[in-house]
């Protein structure tokens, strides 16, 4: 049992790396061939993939089964097709949910030919195995502009912008202007990963682009942003 909070920083060259010709991918858990048996999850977060995929390639059509799977773009576009009858082009600021259930087929390609994708995977565990396979997505940027922290996706019940099927487990994103204060969410498990920018976590320092925060019942501490470059934060509580 835990004794007290904790808080441990992972920095952004410290995640395992897959380079191919293709794609370039950062792991912040373990995954695919890489593997240790210390980081395989953070609470119900099992994986949190940042990915840079070359103009006209991608992810061809390959199996799920039995996951919540949500995909941030953050520069670039991805196509999204699925067995189900899916299909969708997602952009900057446009939240997707992809519920594997039972067993769903799909692939994400860069339709783009100028320019590369840059996104973040992110999967949780559902709370109920073998559901019908689903799929949601829906535009945030309002919400964003806004500034803050935005629930983009839930299954307690925020008025988020698309549901999960897991109960313990909600996805905040923050496109913050430079210098802006925000409250990490208190929550048994907090996951705070730096997308772009950098910011200030209390009682911890500075986190730049790719590093993250993993906290254990560690409270609702301050996230300060960079004064110059802002930040893109994605922060997962699972309880």
């Amino acid at each position: 049992m835990m004794s007290g909070p904790i808080v441990e920083i992972r920095r952004a060259n410290e995640r395992f790396h897959t380079k191919i010709g293709w794609l370039d991918s950062w792991h912040s858990f373990s995954f695919a061939h890489h593997y240790a048996p210390n980081n395989t999850h953070h609470g119900l977060l099992l994986v949190s993939n940042d990915d840079i995929i070359k103009a006209g390639t991608g992810f061809r059509t390959h199996p799920h089964q039995d996951m919540e799977i949500m995909t941030w773009v953050l520069e670039g576009e991805v196509e999204h097709k699925d067995s189900e009858g899916n299909r969708g082009i997602i952009h900057p600021g446009l939240a997707q949910r992809m519920s594997a259930g039972t067993g769903i087929w799909h692939s994400e390609m860069n339709p783009r030919h100028d320019t590369d994708l840059h996104l973040i995977q992110m999967w949780v565990l559902p709370d109920t195995e073998r559901i019908t396979p689903g799929y949601e997505q829906r535009d945030v940027t309002a919400e964003l502009n806004r500034g803050g922290l935005v629930p983009i996706a839930s299954g307690r019940g925020n008025d988020a912008a698309i549901s999960i099927r897991q109960k313990g487990a909600v996805l905040w994103a923050g496109r913050l202007k430079p210098g802006e204060t925000v409250s990490v969410p208190d929550a048994q498990h907090v996951h705070l990963y730096i997308a772009k920018g950098g910011a200030d976590l209390e009682g911890v320092g500075p986190l730049n682009v790719g590093d993250a925060a993993r906290l254990r019942a560690a409270g609702a501490r301050q996230l300060k942003v960079d004064a110059a470059a802002g930040a893109e934060v994605l922060i997962w509580e699972t309880h």
